[in-house]
C-alpha cells in the first residue's frame, strides 16, 4: 500500500488474537490503541458509518461536537498544545473536509501534532464529482506533514499507526487521513501494531558532535552572546536543559512568540519577548551581539525584520531538528541539526561557566527606556478609557502567571503576550505563523479539555470573536470551564493601527458595529458581564475568574490604543519604534 517500510512495536507484533470488525470500528479501536480519549468533530454523510459505531464507545472515547469544522480543528490544536498529545478531529467529505484546511495550515506552520480524519464518498464514485466529493488529499497536500486516502478497510490500522507516528515524531505536524465510505463499511480481521519507524523517514537527526564543539568554542570566546528561544524548546521538552545552559553560561535569552513560557518570566537570564511588537532591548540587541544562538526557532520575518540588516555582526549558531530551516532565511555559521534537548545537553557540557553581567545590564537599561516611554502609560494609565495592557496586567497578577492563556490574532494578542508573566511551560497557545483570526475560542476549549487541572483564559478581540462565536454553543453544551475575555475597541485594531501609522488615518473597512456580546453569551447560558469603567475592572475580573464553569467578560477599551514597541515592515530590528 505504500513504498515506505514500516516497523512496528514488538510487543504488538506478538499478539495472537484477531477480531473481524468493520472499518468504522477499526478507526475507533485504532484511536484507543493510540491512547486517544477525546476527539473533536462534526458528523455528515460520508463519515456517518464512523459516527454510528462511535455511539457504542461513548464510555471510552469522548466526542466534542463543535459548531463548525474549523472549530473542531482549532480545538484539536489547543488540546494538543496543552496536553502534549496528538490532537484528533473528524469531519465529513466535501465542505466538511475543506472547512478543516485553515486549522490544518495553522497546525503545519506552528508544528502542532494532529491526526485529521475525513470521510469520503464511496471509492467507485471517486473522480465523478459526486455529491460532497472534494479532492481533500490534493487540497491538503501543501499543508500536511503527510496525507493518505484509504479505500479498503484492511488499510485502516496500518495507516492510522503511521499517521500518529508521523504527526508526533521529529518536528510535529498535522496528518490527514481520508477514508471512503465503503472502507468504513467493509469488514476485515483487525490487528493493531504501533508504528515505531519508517525506512525513509528519520525524524530525529544524529547529533554532530563536531558542530557542538565548534559552537561551544564560539560561545566560550564570545563577549556578547545572546540566545533566542523558540517553540522547539517546548516541543522537545528541553526547558530544564535550557535552564542549565543559561545558568552555566550566564547568557541573556529572549523568546519568540511561540517560545513564550519555555522560560518563566522571572528567570534571571530572561530579557523579554522578540518580534515586531516585542520588547525594546531584545530587538535592538540582536544587532549588537557577537554570537547569536537560535534554539528551535525558524527566523520568522516577524522576528528578523529586514534580513539584509539582521545580526550581520554576529556568528550564528542555529539549533533545529528540521534541516529545511537551516540557512533558509538566516545563514548559520554553525548549524546543529538536532533535537533541542540533546543539543543543549551536549553544548552545556562543553561550555565554560561564565557571567555576562555588563551585557545583561545593557538589556536592563533598555527595559528602563521602554518602561518610561511605553509601559508606564499602557499598564498604569492615570486617565482615559481602560487599556488592554492594564487588563492583562491585572489578570497576570490575579492568576500568579500560572494560567494557560489562549490568544486570538491582533493587538490583544501582542498585548497579552507582552504583559502576561508566564510562570509555567506550555502556557501560551496562539496562532503564530498563520495568524488565524477566530483561533482562540475553539482552541481554548481544546486546551481546557487537554489540561483540566489548569485554568484556561481566552483573550480575544471583537473581530476575531465573531469569526468563531458559534463555539459558545460547544462550551455551553459540554460546560467547558473556559474564561472568555473580549477586549472590545470596536475596530479591527491591528489593521487600524497600520492605517493610522502608514496610511494617514484612512480607516478603511476596519470600524466594527458590534452586537451585544453579553446578551449573546447569556443566550448560551454562560455567565456574562461587561466592564466600561476602570473603577469596576479589578472586581469584575476577580468575579469572572472565580466563577465556576465557563464565564464571559467584555471590557470596553481605548479605541485608538496602539501597540508599541513596533518594528515596521521592512525595517531593521534596530529601528524599533517606541511611539
Amino acid at each position: 500500500m505504500t513504498s515506505l517500510k514500516i516497523a512496528f512495536a514488538p510487543e504488538a507484533a506478538e499478539r495472537k488474537h484477531k477480531e473481524r470488525i468493520t472499518g468504522s470500528e477499526a478507526i475507533i479501536h485504532s484511536l484507543l490503541e493510540e491512547g486517544v480519549d477525546t476527539i473533536f468533530g462534526y458528523p455528515g454523510g460520508a463519515i456517518m458509518p464512523f459516527y454510528d459505531k462511535l455511539y457504542l464507545f461513548q464510555d471510552k472515547l469522548m466526542h466534542i461536537l463543535s459548531r463548525h469544522e474549523q472549530g473542531a480543528v482549532h480545538a484539536a490544536q489547543g488540546y494538543a498544545r496543552a496536553s502534549k498529545k496528538v490532537g484528533v478531529c473528524v469531519a465529513t467529505s466535501g465542505p466538511g473536509a475543506t472547512n478543516l484546511i485553515t486549522g490544518i495550515a495553522d497546525a503545519m506552520i506552528d508544528s502542532t501534532p494532529l491526526v485529521c480524519i475525513t470521510g469520503q464518498v464511496a471509492s467507485p464514485l471517486l473522480g465523478t464529482d459526486a455529491f460532497q466529493e472534494t479532492d481533500v488529499v490534493g487540497i491538503s497536500a501543501p499543508v500536511t506533514k503527510w496525507n493518505y486516502q484509504i479505500t479498503k478497510a484492511s488499510e485502516i490500522p496500518e495507516v492510522l499507526a503511521k499517521a500518529f507516528y508521523i504527526a508526533r515524531s521529529g518536528r510535529p505536524g498535522p496528518v490527514l487521513i481520508d477514508i471512503t465510505k465503503d472502507a468504513q463499511f467493509g469488514e476485515f480481521e483487525f490487528e493493531y501494531r504501533k508504528c515505531i519507524s519508517l525506512r525513509s523517514y528519520k525524524p530525529v537527526p544524529e547529533l554532530d558532535k563536531t558542530q557542538v564543539e565548534k559552537a561551544a568554542d564560539l560561545i566560550n570566546k564570545a563577549k556578547k552572546p545572546y540566545v533566542l528561544v523558540g517553540q522547539g524548546v517546548l516541543l522537545s521538552g528541553a526547558q530544564a536543559e535550557l535552564d542549565a545552559f543559561l545558568k552555566k553560561t550566564g547568557i541573556p535569552a529572549a523568546s519568540t512568540l511561540l517560545g513564550l513560557s519555555a522560560l518563566p518570566a522571572d528567570h534571571p537570564n530572561y530579557v523579554g519577548y522578540l518580534g515586531m511588537h516585542g520588547n525594546y532591548g531584545p530587538n535592538i540587541k540582536t544587532n549588537e551581539c557577537d554570537v547569536l544562538i537560535a534554539v528551535g526557532m525558524r527566523f520568522d520575518d516577524r522576528v528578523t525584520g529586514d534580513v539584509k540588516r539582521y545580526a550581520k555582526q554576529a556568528q550564528v549558531i542555529h539549533i533545529d531538528i528540521d534541516k529545511a530551516e537551516i540557512n533558509k532565511i538566516i545563514k548559520a555559521d554553525c548549524p546543529i541539526i538536532a533535537d533541542a534537548k540533546e543539543a543543549l545537553q551536549a553544548l552545556t557540557a562543553k561550555c565554560e561557566a561564565k557571567t555576562h553581567q555588563d551585557w545583561m545590564n545593557e538589556f536592563k537599561a533598555c527595559d528602563e527606556i521602554e518602561f518610561d516611554k511605553v509601559i508606564a502609560k499602557e499598564v498604569y494609565p492615570s486617565s482615559g478609557k481602560v487599556t488592554m495592557a492594564e487588563v492583562i496586567r491585572h489578570i497576570s497578577e490575579l492568576t500568579s502567571g500560572e494560567a494557560i492563556v489562549v490568544t486570538d490574532v491582533g493587538q490583544h494578542q501582542m498585548v497579552a503576550n507582552r504583559y502576561y508573566k508566564y510562570k509555567k511551560p506550555y502556557s501560551n497557545i496562539t496562532s503564530g505563523g498563520l495568524g488565524t483570526m477566530g483561533f482562540a475560542l475553539p482552541a481554548s476549549m481544546g486546551a481546557a479539555l487537554g489540561a483540566p487541572e489548569r485554568p484556561v483564559i481566552a483573550v480575544i478581540g471583537d473581530g476575531g470573536f465573531q469569526m468563531t462565536i458559534q463555539e459558545l454553543g460547544t462550551i455551553f453544551q459540554f460546560q467547558i470551564p473556559v474564561k472568555i475575555l473580549v477586549l472590545n475597541n470596536e475596530f479591527l485594531g491591528m489593521v487600524r493601527q497600520w492605517q493610522q501609522l502608514f496610511f494617514e488615518k484612512r480607516y478603511s473597512a476596519t470600524e466594527m458595529t458590534n452586537p451585544d456580546f453579553v446578551t449573546i453569551a447569556k443566550g448560551y447560558q454562560i455567565d456574562a458581564n461587561r466592564v466600561e469603567h476602570r473603577e469596576e475592572l479589578k472586581t469584575s475580573l476577580e468575579n469572572w475568574l472565580n466563577h465556576p464553569g465557563p464565564s464571559f467578560l467584555e471590557v470596553m477599551v481605548e479605541q485608538e490604543e496602539n501597540v508599541f514597541p513596533m518594528v515596521p515592515t521592512g525595517a531593521s530590528v534596530s529601528e524599533v519604534r517606541l511611539e
